[in-house]
């Protein structure tokens, strides 16, 4: 196993600890080593499905070193007939099953036009059967934390359904990846809004995308408290831009813990120690005691 100098730049560092996997960090240390990823499980001493999760998470954050392939829609997305569903059903044996699993999941038989969308997710985004069925739990939870108490329409899912298939989401590694990263910020943004009393409606995508950067850069919640305490102090209220400037401004210098930050605070004002006299100096200043 090399044990070359291994350099992490900052960004990576901030991606790896908004992660929270021990496993991704080792990982990602070995590879940047100049080891073969397809060695890491055996010399890692990891379980198969440690590794595969510690592998989804680095390419959820865009730190694996392949570039994986993702699907490119080609042309216009093929329309689908009732015919195409009845050979479906009769003759595809786990599009049946499916079928049935996520009547289960959303409460309710589903339609023809219902059936065609699921059979885009089998045969034109290439998503599995398992990955799809996550995919529906998933959409079903995003919908409950807005607070509907209806489950998502197969459109909304659909629409989900695109958006993995063009990150590479086709796997259940990587959907556990992305649903455990989806969860740590969906807290953040929760923890975000009590910090700056928001309640009654969910954060702006603008708003949203600001205290996103914040949790990217390292920053914990202390720390944004701060820095929305100085905001309303300096400005007589909540102003999402200068927030950002503060907080960018601590990211710049290196400062994400309010004790870190404070330290910087101190740093900067102390003034300057007196310049020591010397020799020449207080033999004057002795004289001119004396003569007084």
């Amino acid at each position: 196993m090399n044990a070359t100098e291994c350099k992490v730049d900052k960004l990576s560092v901030q991606k790896l600890l908004s992660a929270a996997s021990g496993d991704a960090a080792l990982l990602y240390l070995y590879i940047q080593s100049g080891n073969d990823p397809a060695q890491a499980e055996q010399v890692l001493h990891m379980t198969a499905g440690r590794y595969q999760c510690a592998a989804a998470t680095l390419r959820q954050l865009g730190l694996w070193p392949e570039e994986r392939p993702r699907f490119i829609p080609t042309g216009e997305r093929p329309q689908y007939s009732e015919q195409d569903v009845r050979g479906a059903m009769e003759r595809d044996t786990e599009f049946r099953s499916l079928y049935g699993e996520v009547q289960r999941l959303l409460g309710r038989s589903l339609n023809t036009e219902e059936l065609k969308i699921i059979l885009g997710f089998v045969r034109y985004l290439g998503l599995p059967a398992d990955v799809i069925c996550v995919l529906v739990c998933y959409c079903k939870d995003r919908a409950k934390q807005r607070g509907s108490l209806r489950n998502p329409s197969l459109r909304t899912i659909e629409k989900e359904a695109y958006d993995w298939a063009e990150q590479g989401i086709d796997t259940m590694e990587r959907a556990g990846a992305f649903i455990q990263a989806q969860n740590v910020r969906y807290s953040w943004l929760r923890q975000i809004s009590k910090i700056l009393q928001i309640r009654g409606r969910e954060l702006t995508p603008g708003e949203a995308k600001y205290a996103a950067s914040w949790l990217e850069m390292g920053f914990d919640e202390e720390a944004v408290a701060l820095a929305y305490e100085r905001t309303c102090l300096n400005t007589g209220g909540m102003n999402w831009a200068y927030m950002n400037k503060i907080l960018v401004r601590w990211n710049e210098a290196g400062l994400h813990t309010v004790s870190q930050i404070r330290s910087g605070d101190t740093k900067k004002g102390q003034k300057q120690a007196p310049r020591q006299l010397d020799a020449d100096e207080l033999a004057a200043i002795e004289r001119l005691m004396q003569e007084g």
